[in-house]
C-alpha cells in the first residue's frame, strides 16, 4: 500500500504549490489568497523514485471555534490521523508565528511522524532560513522552495526513507476506475451527496453557497466496485462570478467535466430550474460525457410542487432525453441505489465496444426502414459503419453523397443506434465519410503505338469514304 504524505500548515504558506510540484500537476488551485484550499485533496506523487500519495489540506486556523474555518481545521486534523507522514509547512520569509506555535503544539500530541518544511526560502542561506524554526520542537527544519522546486527531491527521499519500495503492478488499473463528477449550481447539495455516499464527512458541507472551491478527487468503493468521486465547485451564471477565486473554481469545474467519465448533474427541487442549469447540462453534452440527472431535496415536497418540477424538467431540459432522471434526498440517502445503478449503466454505455459487422447491419436496417431524403437528383447511400472511439461512442458511417444528409436524419440514426445497442445515459456522435474513389484524379495511360496507328487508319478511311 502506498504511503500517504499529508501537507498541513496555516493558510498561504505554499501547501498547494508544493502539492502541484509533488504530483507534477496543476490539480490544486494556487493563488496569493489565504484560505483558497478548503477540502482534502489527493494526488499520486510523481517526484522521486518511490510510489506515494500526497494529500493537500486547508489552512489550519486553531483559534477559530465555529464557521467554515473551523470545518476546514477539522478536515485538516482528520487528514493528519490518516497520514503515514505529516509535512508541516511554514513560511521561511515570515518566520515563526503564533499560529505556527499553536499548530506545532497540536501536532506533538499526535502519534505521527513529522517533517518540518520551511518553504519560500529561495535566495536565502539555508542556515539563516531554518535557524528560527528549531524553537518549534519538531526536529530539524528542511528548507525548500515549492515555487522554484529547490531541494524537493531531497525532501521526498527523506519523507519516504522509512517505507519500502512497492512494485507498481496493477498501477495501470488506476485509470480504469470510473470517474464520476458531481456538478451543479452552488448549494444544491453536491458535497452532502458525496458525504452520504461515503458515509463520512469527507468534504465540507456548509449551508453557504460557494463552500467548495476546488475539484476534490476521492477514491470510493460501492458493492465491490471501485470509483473515483469528484466534488466540484458550484457553477454560477457568468455575470455573477466576481471573485478571482470563483473564476478559478469555475474553470476547474469545467475541466473536471471533461476529465470525467460520468457526470451527475444535481438540481435543487426547491428552486426553479434555472437557465444556468440548462447551460451546465449543455456543456456536459457538448463535452460528450455520460450523464445522470439527480433532482435533490425531493423529500418534504407536496404533490403539486413535484408535478411542477417535472413539468419544468420536461420543458427546459428536453434535450437530455438520453439521460436517466432520479429524484433523491442526499441528506436522508433516499434514491441513491437507483442513482448509482444508472451511473453504472451510463458508464458501460459510454465505454461500449460496438462490433463493426453488427454496426453495419444496424445502420442498413435503419436505412431500410427510413431512407435518407434525396439531395438533388440522387439519394445519399450509406454502405458500412465502424466505431471510431468511446466516451462518448463515435460511429463512423461511410457512403456516397453524404454531404446531402440533413441534421434531422443524423438524429434519427443516433436514436436508432442508441436503442439498438442500449446506449442509455451517454451522448452518441455520428461522423459521415465519403468512400474513396480509386479512379479519382487518376491520369489515363498514354496511347500505344498500335492505338495511334489504328486511329490514323480510321481517319484515312473516313476521308476516302466522304471524298
Amino acid at each position: 500500500m502506498k504511503p500517504t504524505l499529508v501537507l498541513v500548515g496555516r493558510p498561504n504558506v505554499g501547501k498547494s504549490t508544493l502539492f502541484n510540484r509533488l504530483t507534477r500537476s496543476r490539480d490544486a488551485i494556487v493563488a496569493n489568497i489565504p484560505g483558497l484550499t478548503r477540502d482534502r485533496h489527493y494526488g499520486h506523487g510523481k517526484l522521486g523514485d518511490k510510489p506515494y500519495l500526497v494529500m493537500d489540506t486547508g489552512g489550519l486556523e486553531p483559534v477559530v471555534k465555529d464557521g467554515i474555518l473551523f470545518a476546514m481545521a477539522q478536515q485538516s486534523m482528520q487528514a493528519i490521523d490518516e497520514a503515514d507522514k505529516v509535512l508541516f509547512i511554514v513560511d521561511g520569509r515570515q518566520g515563526v508565528t503564533a499560529q505556527d506555535k499553536i499548530i506545532a503544539d497540536q501536532l506533538r500530541k499526535k502519534d505521527q511522524k513529522f517533517l518540518l518544511v520551511v518553504n519560500k526560502t529561495e535566495g536565502m542561506p539555508k542556515a539563516v532560513a531554518i535557524a528560527e524554526f528549531f524553537e518549534l520542537g519538531l526536529g530539524e527544519p528542511h528548507a525548500v522552495s515549492a515555487l522554484h522546486g529547490d531541494h524537493l527531491n531531497e525532501l521526498v527521499e527523506l519523507a519516504l526513507e522509512d517505507f519500502p519500495d512497492e512494485p507498481e503492478a496493477q498501477e495501470h488499473n488506476q485509470d480504469k476506475k470510473p470517474k464520476i463528477a458531481i456538478v451543479g449550481r452552488p448549494n444544491v447539495g453536491k458535497s452532502t451527496l458525496i458525504n452520504t455516499l461515503l458515509g463520512e464527512e469527507r468534504v465540507i458541507a456548509f449551508d453557504q453557497p460557494g463552500t467548495t472551491r476546488d475539484s476534490i478527487y476521492i477514491d470510493f468503493e460501492r458493492q465491490g466496485k471501485q470509483y473515483t468521486l469528484i466534488d466540484t465547485a458550484g457553477l454560477r451564471r457568468r455575470g455573477r462570478v466576481n471573485e478571482v477565486v470563483e473564476k478559478f473554481s469555475a474553470i476547474k469545474t469545467l475541466q473536471t467535466i471533461e476529465d470525467a467519465n460520468v457526470v451527475v448533474l444535481v438540481l435543487d427541487a426547491r428552486q426553479e430550474i434555472a437557465e444556468q442549469d440548462a447551460h451546465i447540462a449543455d456543456f456536459i453534452v457538448q463535452s460528450g460525457r455520460a450523464l445522470v440527472v439527480a433532482v435533490n431535496k425531493w423529500d418534504g415536497l407536496g404533490s403539486y410542487q413535484r408535478e411542477m418540477i417535472k413539468h419544468e424538467l420536461t420543458r427546459k431540459l428536453s434535450f437530455l432525453g438520453f439521460a436517466r432522471l432520479h429524484f433523491i434526498s442526499a441528506l436522508k440517502g433516499t434514491g441513491l441505489r437507483q442513482l448509482f445503478a444508472s451511473v453504472d449503466q451510463a458508464y458501460e454505455a459510454a465505454m461500449a465496444n460496438l462490433p463493426t459487422p453488427k454496426l453495419t447491419r444496424t445502420v442498413l436496417e435503419a436505412v431500410e426502414k427510413h431512407a435518407p431524403p434525396r439531395g438533388g437528383m440522387s439519394r445519399p447511400k450509406l454502405r458500412y459503419a465502424h466505431q471510431g472511439g468511446s466516451n462518448p461512442p463515435l460511429i463512423v458511417i461511410h457512403g456516397s453523397m453524404i454531404e446531402h444528409i440533413p441534421e434531422t436524419y443524423r438524429r434519427y440514426l443516433e436514436n436508432y443506434l442508441r436503442t439498438a445497442f442500449h446506449l442509455t445515459g451517454t451522448p452518441l456522435r455520428i461522423e459521415f465519410k465519403t468512400g474513396h474513389n480509386p479512379y479519382a484524379n487518376k491520369k489515363p495511360a498514354p496511347p500505344s503505338e498500335a492505338d495511334l496507328r489504328r486511329a490514323r487508319n480510321r481517319r484515312r478511311r473516313n476521308r476516302k469514304k466522304y471524298s
